[in-house]
């Protein structure tokens, strides 16, 4: 799928040949280059305590914000910068305080460390729920088992993955090009794949987009909201219905496509670091299923959508009110059969019931198209060593130790007997069987996906298919529930990100045993602060989660669910079972046709990523991803091809720029203008100007819905199973 440039054979023994990695990525190493430092490691660790912690108190809130690894990689460069200068040349236990200048291997394990554990683990969520909802409110023991288990198993499981997902050149984990890109900027390094074009050096170019990008999210963050939520045509017509549906950015088909904001650009993923064919798939998913088969849903009435909004994340009963998931349980807190029947069915926006049926269809799609375009290339990695892989970077990194396998085995089997005990000395309804099914389905969906992923940049869910089959084999147990999708899903998600730091540390040379063991300590160190700051939140802050929270804490993410029988199944409303069959047949369509024909073209056709990588509608909007696809039509498709050599050296450069410029920025704007005085700066100034006022004066921001329901109206059917 990626296209090499017109380096000769013998060039190309010396480097990738893939212009991509060429550009972001050193064909060079210098084996005796410290890593495994002390410095590293006590700066690491202080991050793996620092990020987690922030991240898991702010998760609770709304609005939150998000500190990513990249916040610590631009922090650390002149924080060890300073170090290598001050510090002396002193040793404590053997250890070297500063073992000279500051190098970029170091940079990468502590970068590494920093974001492995930085987002709050599902299982913090779990006993959140328990606590919340079940008044389960166990000791820390079980907190700490669970949260190992499900974060570690993953582990394991990516590092026994990584000769599928990690070794191989042809698995380019694109997103990993822009932290690559931002590595080498910092730290100057110089190597062939960057070209000899002439012009500014990458690290002023750098410069001035961050600083372009930190100034310029000001606007559209705080001082002129309408830049961010661009839903401009609804603004001459507030009041109109179809208009807002069509053109809105809140809830609407998002037709008024622009954006000025670098986060909604990138809601999707940075465009510049997803291949120009990828994208193609991507909007032309989102063209046929939002823009032609959605309206023509919408305004057929079809699911009774006209009663409710165009597009929503939110699940309704029959009276177009949020759907009370209280009101089917019993006291217990298991699901009701009794309690559901005399309530009222679940209804969800047109855009929703579109996305849970494409999830349907891109897990039995994964399988097939991997099974077609993949299968040769997993039997011959499995039977090949790191010096065999066919590019210098696998050459290079063949000279360092390898992990051996039984360290990950051994990491599996601890975790097991954790997760063992959890669900057995514990009342979590769960039975060890579908303790097993859900490990059974990471281990046989962590290829397939994790090959999908490495090529185009886009990971398909588990989610659906976990929830499906719990809720098939254990309904009314929503705490079992929870954790088969943790361990079926979350687990393959974790694996997935753990190949992705291995591939990271395979393009910077990192040595693996060094990279194993941040990785495994940095997740320790995450899981446990993130589990204490989440018990002082809930001992020290007053109506923790309540939906009137005081500073705005109401968990919004720590919620119920309702069992999918109930609303996929067979003679239910949004019975949508047969997009297995769909996702199963279309790879093998388009694969006889290009056979058939030899079409060239089709081979581009990618039906995993057309079925997955509009799942983030809703919340996302279609207007994220027709923006999204303009920028990278500009970048990956039209200057790649006219202007390669431009393209080549400052392409990852502008994204890691434009990247690292707007988090900083929005960390600023959170923590100096808006967490302060619970978001009362400004409430009668500038919050209050048209600029910030407008995008929400509208039909689209309130979520009007086609029909408006008299006072004890109601709509759907008269009876249902």
């Amino acid at each position: 799928m990626y296209r090499s440039s017109p380096y000769t054979l013998c060039s190309l023994e010396d480097d990738s040949p893939y212009p991509e990695v060429r550009s972001a990525v050193a064909n060079t190493d210098d084996p005796d280059m410290p890593v495994n430092t002390f410095r590293a490691w006590f700066v690491g660790v202080l991050w793996a305590i620092l990020i987690p912690g922030l991240n898991q108190f702010f998760f609770f809130r709304y609005p939150s914000v998000t500190i990513t690894g990249v916040v610590a990689q631009l922090i650390s460069f002149p924080l060890l910068r300073l170090w290598a200068r001050v510090v002396p040349s002193v040793k404590i236990f053997g250890f070297s305080l500063n073992p000279g200048p500051y190098t970029i291997k170091e940079h990468v394990l502590i970068t590494i460390m920093a974001g492995v554990g930085a987002g709050s683990a599902y299982a913090t969520d779990i006993v959140a729920v328990q606590r919340v909802y079940y008044n389960q409110t166990y000791n820390f023991s079980y907190q700490w088992l669970l949260v190992m288990s499900t974060q570690l198993i993953g582990f394991s499981i990516g590092g026994i993955a990584r000769c599928f997902l990690g070794q191989p050149p042809s698995m380019i984990w694109p997103a990993n090009l822009v932290t690559c890109t931002l590595f080498n900027t910092l730290h100057s390094q110089q190597y062939k794949g960057i070209g000899n074009r002439g012009g500014i050096f990458r690290e002023r170019f750098f410069l001035y987009g961050f600083i372009g990008a930190f100034t310029w999210w000001f606007f559209p963050g705080y001082i002129f909201e309408a830049l961010s939520t661009f839903n401009w045509v609804c603004w001459i017509a507030p009041e109109n219905i179809v208009v807002n549906q069509i053109f809105g950015q809140v809830s609407g088909l998002g037709g008024s496509i622009l954006t000025f904001d670098w986060l909604q650009i990138t809601y999707v993923g940075s465009p510049l670091a997803w291949p120009w064919w990828a994208q193609a798939n991507v909007v032309g998913s989102m063209v046929m299923f939002y823009w032609i088969l959605a309206p023509c849903l919408y305004y057929t009435n079809t699911f009774y959508a006209k009663y409710l909004p165009m597009s929503s994340s939110t699940s309704y009963d029959n009276t177009a009110k949020r759907y009370k998931v209280l009101n089917i349980v019993d006291k217990n807190n298991v699901f009701s059969e009794e309690k559901y029947r005399a309530y009222l069915p679940l209804f969800l926006s047109t855009t929703f019931a579109i996305s849970y049926s494409l999830s349907f269809a891109s897990i039995t799609s994964t399988i097939v198209h991997t099974l077609i375009y993949y299968r040769k290339q997993i039997w011959t990695q499995a039977c090949r060593s790191m010096h065999e892989q066919n590019d210098i970077h696998a050459r290079l990194m063949a000279k360092y130790p390898q992990v051996p396998n039984w360290w990950y085995a051994i990491i599996l089997l601890s975790m097991f007997v954790f997760g063992i005990i959890v669900i057995e000395v514990w009342p979590t309804q769960m039975p060890v069987w579908a303790f097993v099914l859900a490990l059974i389905i990471s281990f046989v969906y962590v290829i397939p996906i994790g090959m999908i992923q490495a090529i185009t940049n886009n990971q398909v869910g588990l989610n659906i298919i976990t929830e499906l089959i719990i809720g098939y084999a254990l309904p009314g147990r929503p705490v079992a529930m929870m954790m088969f999708k943790t361990w079926g899903y979350i687990t393959m998600a974790q694996a997935l990100q753990f190949t992705s730091d291995f591939k990271l540390g395979h393009y910077m040379k990192i040595p693996p045993r060094p990279m194993f063991w941040c990785q495994v300590v940095a997740s320790v160190i995450a899981g446990t602060v993130q589990l204490g700051v989440q018990a002082w939140m809930f001992t020290n802050i007053d109506g923790m989660c309540g939906a009137d929270q005081a500073d705005g804490f109401t968990c919004p993410s720590t919620t119920l669910v309702i069992g999918p029988a109930r609303i996929f199944s067979h003679g239910q409303l949004y019975y949508g079972l047969i997009f297995f069959l769909i996702g199963a047949a279309a790879p093998v369509i388009t694969r006889l046709i290009q056979y058939k024909f030899n079409y060239s073209v089709i081979r581009y056709i990618n039906w995993p990523l057309i079925f997955s990588a509009t799942g983030l509608i809703p919340p996302a909007m279609p207007s994220n991803y027709v923006i999204w696809c303009a920028v990278g039509f500009v970048f990956n498709y039209v200057i790649r091809r006219r202007h390669f050599a431009w393209w080549t050296k400052y392409n990852y450069v502008l994204s890691a720029a434009l990247d690292s410029g707007t988090a900083v920025s929005t960390i600023i704007v959170f923590f100096c203008l808006q967490y302060p005085k619970n978001g009362m700066i400004g409430l009668t100034t500038i919050q209050s100007w048209w600029g910030n006022t407008v995008p929400w004066n509208t039909y689209d921001a309130i979520k009007q819905p086609y029909y408006t329901l008299a006072p004890n109206q109601t709509f759907g059917p008269a009876t249902w199973a």
